[in-house]
This record gives C-alpha cells, sequence and structure tokens, in this order.
C-alpha cells in the first residue's frame, strides 16, 4: 500500500513538473527528462489525442464497457503508453482500450508511460505492440506487418526479428492482403478464419475465390472442407498432362515449404520418370528481384 501511495504521489509531483512552462521537455538531452521518461505520471485525458497510427480501426462496444465497468472498480491497472507531442499535449502511442473506457466513466486522470519519439518510431512502436495483441484479427495484423515493412522499411527478416514472428508466419498473413476486399472484409467480420483465407490465397481467379467464398458461408463450410473444395476445382481448371497423378508426400511438403519461403505459389511438376522441375512465379521486375535476392541469400 505504501508502494502505491508513493507512486502516486510521484505522479502528482511529475504531473506538476509537465505543466511548469520552463521544465518543457522536448528530448531525452532536456532538464528532468530523466525523472519523466520512463516514469508512471498522471496525466490529464484531455491532453492526450489519439494515436493516428493506431493499427485497430474497431473496438467492440460490449467488451469496451465491460473494461470500463472494471476501471471504475479497481482504477487502471496499467498504466497507457504516451509520446511527448508539445507543452503539456501527449499522444497516445498504446493503450487506446484503457484511455476510452476512462473516458466512457468520466475520469479526469490516467497513468500514462511517457516516450520522447519521432513520427517514425512512434508508429514502430504502435504498430509492434498491437501485434502482440491476442484480440486482433488476422487482417489487422497483416496490414500492420505491411505498414512496419513499406512505413519502416524493414525486410521480412528484421520484421521477423522485431516482433518475435517465424519469417514464414509473417508471409502467410501477408499473402492475406491479396485476396479480394470483400473476402477480407469478411474475415475481419469473423464470418471466416484466416484458415479458410489461406485455402482460398490459392485461386487465382478472383471470380472463382468469390463464389467458393459464397459457398464457405451459405453451407458453414469448415477449413478442411474448404480446402478441399478448392482441390476439387483446380484439378477441374487443371489442364490434362503426362505428369504423374501420385504426387510423393515429400513434393506435397515442399511444395508448401516453397511457397511459404518465397511467398509464391510455387509449384513442383513431375514426369513418370521421376525427373521434375520446381517453377517460382512471380509478377513483375520488382517481384522477380525480390525472389532473386532470397535465392542468393540477400535477403
Amino acid at each position: 500500500m505504501a508502494k502505491a501511495i508513493k507512486r502516486q504521489a510521484m505522479g502528482r509531483g511529475l504531473s506538476a513538473l509537465l505543466k511548469d512552462p520552463e521544465n518543457d521537455i522536448q528530448s531525452a538531452n532536456d532538464k528532468n527528462a530523466d525523472k519523466v521518461v520512463g516514469s508512471i505520471v498522471e496525466l490529464e485525458l484531455d491532453a492526450i489525442e489519439v494515436n493516428p497510427f493506431q493499427p485497430r480501426t474497431s473496438f467492440n462496444e460490449e467488451t469496451l464497457k465491460e473494461l470500463a465497468s472494471s476501471i471504475k472498480e479497481l482504477g487502471v491497472i496499467q498504466p497507457i503508453t504516451v509520446r511527448k507531442s508539445g507543452f503539456n499535449a501527449y499522444q497516445l502511442v498504446s493503450g487506446e482500450r484503457r484511455y476510452r473506457a476512462s473516458k466512457l466513466i468520466g475520469l479526469k486522470t490516467i497513468p500514462a508511460y511517457i516516450r520522447i519519439a519521432n513520427d517514425q518510431e512512434s508508429l514502430e512502436m504502435a504498430l509492434v505492440e498491437n501485434i502482440q495483441r491476442q484480440d486482433l484479427d488476422p487482417i489487422e495484423i497483416a496490414i500492420s506487418y505491411q505498414r512496419l515493412i513499406e512505413e519502416i522499411d524493414l525486410t521480412q527478416e528484421e520484421l521477423s526479428d522485431r516482433v518475435g514472428k517465424n519469417r514464414s508466419t509473417i508471409a502467410n498473413y501477408l499473402r492475406l492482403l491479396k485476396l479480394d476486399p470483400i473476402i477480407q472484409t469478411g474475415m475481419r467480420d469473423g464470418f471466416i478464419s484466416m484458415g479458410h483465407g489461406r485455402a482460398l490465397i490459392s485461386v487465382d481467379d478472383v471470380s472463382e475465390q468469390l463464389k467458393i467464398y459464397e459457398k464457405i458461408i451459405e453451407r458453414s463450410l469448415s477449413v478442411r472442407d474448404t480446402e478441399a473444395l478448392v482441390r476439387k476445382q483446380q484439378q477441374k481448371d487443371a489442364p490434362v498432362t503426362s505428369q504423374i497423378k501420385v504426387i510423393p508426400a515429400f513434393v506435397k511438403k515442399a511444395t508448401k515449404e516453397f511457397s511459404d519461403y518465397f511467398d509464391a505459389n510455387t509449384e513442383i511438376k513431375l514426369t513418370s520418370s521421376g525427373k521434375g522441375k520446381l517453377i517460382i512465379p512471380f509478377k513483375n521486375k520488382a517481384d522477380f528481384e525480390r525472389i532473386s535476392k532470397i535465392i542468393k541469400g540477400e535477403e
């Protein structure tokens, strides 16, 4: 209890320090910056603006009310994180649900960790922090990965290290963004799972994707049923060749591994004599150069 009182008193003292124009801390080198950065400070909610880089675009009203009820009873247990954007002005980096729930019950202040970061660092902190959450849908995660790659200029390998995920896992999420927007929306709304989406990715024709998607909804198909339906459609569309009809297990496994590794729908063709070839398709020059770098070990 004594520790809690001491921390609250410290937070109030630091809050007063931050409101003093003579102590307007803008960088880690400013006077008293060491007292503020990384400390828990009681900040006015009205001084905090929502982070424009927040990957989450929707909040469940019911769970938000439940969180608000919990905060009303127990207080904000885990402080939010903000970055200083001006004198007595802050921008939310993480903790938007806690921020929204606190405003919902009329709180005037909220405990917060203060960071000093530029826009790029703020974006990265917000994206990485949100990726670790358990309640983001697969498309939100995929968009966050894509933004980190494009806006922070990370390679998939660097992103893998940054978020603690296997490169193949990241590639699987990114491939979801190739699905038709209608299917992506269906995944975000919970009508289909990521497993359904991964099965649909292998269907190149968008109109066929949508037809299968409609069947998934109408018949409440499982992921396994969807995979079977996709295979049936692909067999129907496949041209007659002299390839062997029974594909060895090692080839099937390798095909999937190559597809994940190169983030492309790779194909292995075998003849009846056991000879074969590996086909790695590319969309354009940039995609060809990306695959080339992977083969050369430069990425």
